[in-house]
C-alpha cells in the first residue's frame, strides 16, 4: 500500500471538514487533483473510504478507521519534528488547544504571551461548551484542552491550574445588591438564569445547590455567560457565572455580583490530555507556560 503524508493530511482534512473543496483549499490544491488523490488513496487501500449522498460525505468504517491512523500517524511525525526542532534550539510546529467558552476570558491573554515568546508557533484555539471540548478530546483532535470538569471516565493527566470562582450575579438596581451577606435562602423567591445542563457552571452549580438542598425556581438556561448577563441585566433573574466572566469586576454591563454566604462556589480550571498521549515539545511548553503565568490573573 502506497499512500503519502501528503494523501493522508488532505484525506484527513476531508474527514474532518466533509468537503473536498475546503480539504483542497487547507492543503493547497485544486479540487481536481484532490479528487485525483482521492480516488488514489481509495485503489491504494482496496476499498470505498466514503460516498456521496446529496452533496454530504459519509464514511464507511474504511474511512473511519484511515482517518483514525492518519491522525496517529501525523500526529507521530509532528512530535518527531518537533523534537528535532528543540534539539537545534528551533521553537516552531503547530500548537493544538480546545477550551470550553468560559476559558475564552484569559485563555487569549495567556496563548498570546506565548506567541510573543515564540513567534514561529502557529496556535489553533477551539472554543466550544463542554460536550464540544469532551467529544474533540475523545476523538484527540488537539493536544490540550482546558476545562472546569474533566470526563470522569477517561484516564486523563490531568492539573489544576487556576481558581475559577462562582458567583451570583444580579441587575444592578435589584434590593440584593444593597445586602450583604444574605443567606442562601434569601434566594428561594427569586427566579434563576443558568448556563445549560451539561455545562461545568451548571454541574458545579447543581452540586452546590443539592448540597445545601437549595431548589432554584430556574425561568431559563442559557449557552453563553454573555447571553446569562444580558437576561440578568434585563430583570429576568438571578444568574451564576465564573467571576472569569465579569473581568475581574465587581459590577459590569448592568449587572453586580451579590453577596450571599456560601458564594462564590469554588472550582478550578484543568489543563488536561488522555493519559497515554505523548505531547510534543510545543505543548509540554505550553503546558509548563500556562502553569507558571496563571499568577498574573486575578482569580
Amino acid at each position: 500500500m502506497n499512500i503519502t503524508f501528503r494523501q493522508l493530511r488532505l484525506f484527513l482534512a476531508v474527514f474532518d471538514n466533509g468537503s473536498v473543496s475546503a480539504a483542497a483549499k487547507l492543503t493547497h490544491v485544486t479540487q481536481p487533483t484532490a479528487s485525483m488523490q482521492l480516488k488514489e488513496i481509495s485503489n491504494a487501500v482496496g476499498m470505498p473510504l466514503y460516498e456521496v449522498i446529496s452533496k454530504k460525505i459519509y464514511f464507511t468504517d474504511a474511512g473511519k478507521e484511515l482517518a483514525k491512523t492518519a491522525r496517529e500517524m501525523l500526529h507521530a511525525w509532528t512530535t518527531f519534528e518537533q523534537t528535532m526542532d528543540a534539539t537545534k534550539g528551533l521553537a516552531r510546529g503547530k500548537l493544538r488547544i480546545a477550551v470550553v467558552s468560559t476559558a475564552k476570558y484569559f485563555m487569549p491573554r495567556l496563548i498570546g504571551q506565548f506567541c510573543k515568546k515564540y513567534p514561529d508557533i502557529d496556535i489553533s484555539l477551539e472554543i466550544l461548551n463542554r460536550d464540544g471540548v469532551v467529544k474533540r478530546m475523545r476523538e484527540n483532535l488537539d493536544d490540550l484542552y482546558i476545562m472546569s470538569q474533566p470526563p470522569s471516565d477517561m484516564d486523563l493527566q490531568d492539573d489544576i491550574f487556576l481558581v475559577n470562582p462562582l458567583v451570583p450575579i444580579a441587575a444592578s438596581s435589584h434590593p440584593l445588591t444593597k445586602k450583604n451577606g444574605a443567606p442562601l435562602s434569601a434566594l428561594s423567591d427569586q427566579r434563576f438564569i443558568l448556563r445549560e445542563k451539561g455545562s461545568g457552571t451548571r454541574m458545579t452549580v447543581d452540586k452546590f445547590f443539592k448540597s445545601h438542598q437549595f431548589r432554584p425556581d430556574i425561568r431559563m438556561e442559557l449557552g453563553s455567560n454573555e447571553a446569562i448577563k444580558e437576561a440578568v441585566a434585563g430583570g429576568l433573574g438571578i444568574g451564576v457565572v465564573s467571576k472569569h466572566a465579569l473581568h475581574g469586576h465587581q459590577k459590569e454591563h448592568g449587572v453586580a455580583v451579590i453577596n450571599v454566604k456560601g458564594f462564590p462556589i469554588t472550582s478550578y480550571w484543568h489543563i488536561v490530555h488522555p493519559a497515554k498521549k505523548q505531547l510534543p515539545p510545543v505543548a509540554s511548553g505550553f503546558k509548563v507556560h500556562l502553569l507558571n503565568s496563571v499568577k498574573s490573573i486575578k482569580s
